[in-house]
């Protein structure tokens, strides 16, 4: 791996992309200081905060924009597309047949033990909704996935509002591509799509102030004009589960951070004996169906070019950076030997915890890592490291390179995946950090596709 990071905006001698040149002179010519001062005082306006209640941080939006080529993009969706045809195969697969297992494409085991599997449901018309890739710019050039995140993609609604606060301040030509109408039309067309009865009622479930991104919850009921609650606002009666209005909810947009149903002992959670009675009834529908997680689990992840191969007949149009599973005896002795070049991400995290970055971890950490792993391998990816590409970023009232990540949105309707155009670039605030997620502190950026 090259340890030397590619800058999106800036030319290896310090001149501008063409790129993103227009964009830049545009945050130069406004004032790279007063620029931030301005977007972060528009952002404590709109109360843009992430964490939970007592616990949450303002939401810091970069005002430099990230600009991506249209025909990178549009490169980016494609690859998107694919590979959500390819996952959503894979969750039916997983609850059926499995075809994948059989062929030898994904071991029994990752299957077997897979926290996420949903059995004993009606198949729904749709088991993925919304999508969040996680994806990363390395030292070629090249985009790859890092996590494919089909459970409950998080930030669109920063992303929204990240061009809220900042295309309007720089009037670079060409403008980016509008975003907030077609995200609203595509959400609203997900849900639709996603039931047989006609005008559904639509609730967005949510965890209220104990979520990370209660402020963006709120705002995704506005945008599909549907009300947001709470499990214990919700009442079971009979096969019927209701509104406290009364009326019968008929589908369910749930964005709440419990993506099970049972516990690992198979019982019921508190979730499940709410919508257990109603799923297997059919009378409720939800979204992002559960069981998708089997196409999110880390485990998986290693696999899913495969995937793509094995269900579409085609080849990957974007590449997952490799990973390994650990659960695989044939594997594990390589990734030992290598530990400290690796990635190691424990099966079931989010949020970027619990990760250890093997080339800057110290030799205690990785002792502790190698224990950890020989307990229980099957609960371990690893993964190869990313020279993560950076962009300017105002830091202290300047320009000063930041590492990124990119986070695509993804719509999958009857009449097909809807990638909308940008997205949400996530950096790290500290000068080196190569962890991005919001839940670290992480910010964001707005991100032009130009029109």
């Amino acid at each position: 791996m090259s340890t030397t990071s590619l800058d999106e905006a800036l030319q290896p001698e310090g001149g501008d992309r063409p790129h993103a040149a227009a964009a830049l002179q545009a945050v130069r010519a406004y004032g790279p200081a007063a620029l931030a001062d301005d977007v972060a005082r528009a952002a404590a306006d709109l109360g843009l905060e992430h964490g939970p209640a007592g616990e949450a941080h303002a939401f810091t939006v970069d005002p430099v924009p990230r600009v991506l080529e249209h025909r990178e993009w549009a490169a980016i969706a494609a690859g998107v597309d694919q590979r959500l045809r390819a996952l959503e195969a894979f969750v039916a697969d997983a609850h059926g047949p499995r075809e994948s297992v059989r062929a030898g494409v994904v071991p029994a085991a990752v299957l077997v033990t897979n926290r996420y599997l949903a059995p004993g449901l009606p198949t729904p018309r749709r088991w993925i909704g919304m999508a969040g890739p996680d994806l990363v710019r390395g030292a070629d050039g090249e985009f790859v996935v890092l996590e494919d995140n089909v459970r409950t993609p998080s930030l669109l609604a920063y992303a929204l509002a990240a061009r809220d606060l900042v295309a309007p301040r720089l009037d670079v030509q060409p403008a980016p591509v509008p975003v907030r109408e077609a995200a609203a039309v595509a959400m609203r067309r997900m849900l639709a799509d996603a039931t047989d009865v006609p005008d559904p009622v639509v609730a967005v479930l949510g965890d209220g102030p104990r979520s990370a991104v209660s402020w963006e919850i709120d705002r995704f009921g506005e945008m599909v004009g549907a009300p947001v609650v709470l499990p214990a606002q919700l009442t079971a009666r009979g096969e019927d589960l209701l509104l406290p209005d009364g009326r019968r909810v008929d589908l369910l947009w749930r964005r709440t951070s419990e993506e099970r149903l049972t516990d690992d002992d198979g019982r019921p959670n508190e979730l499940g004996q709410l919508l257990l009675p109603a799923l297997r009834a059919g009378t409720v529908t939800v979204v992002n169906a559960f069981g998708t997680g089997v196409a999110d689990d880390k485990r998986t992840f290693p696999y899913v070019e495969d995937l793509v191969r094995h269900f579409l007949g085609e080849e990957p149009l974007l590449r997952s950076q490799p990973a390994y599973d650990l659960g695989d005896p044939g594997v594990l002795p390589g990734v030992l030997d290598r530990l400290p070049e690796l990635v190691l991400k424990p099966r079931s995290g989010s949020g970027g915890w619990g990760i250890l970055i093997g080339p800057r971890a110290t030799a205690d950490q990785l002792e502790q890592a190698r224990a950890a792993v020989l307990a229980a391998p099957g609960e371990w990816v690893a993964q190869e490291p990313v020279a993560l590409s950076t962009h300017p970023t105002v830091v202290g009232g300047r320009l000063a390179p930041r590492h990124v990540d990119y986070r695509p949105y993804a719509f999958c309707t009857d009449g097909g995946t809807v990638v909308l155009p940008g997205g949400l670039t996530r950096f790290s605030l500290a000068a080196g950090d190569l962890v991005v997620n919001a839940s670290q502190g992480g910010g964001a950026k707005d991100t032009w596709v130009p029109g």
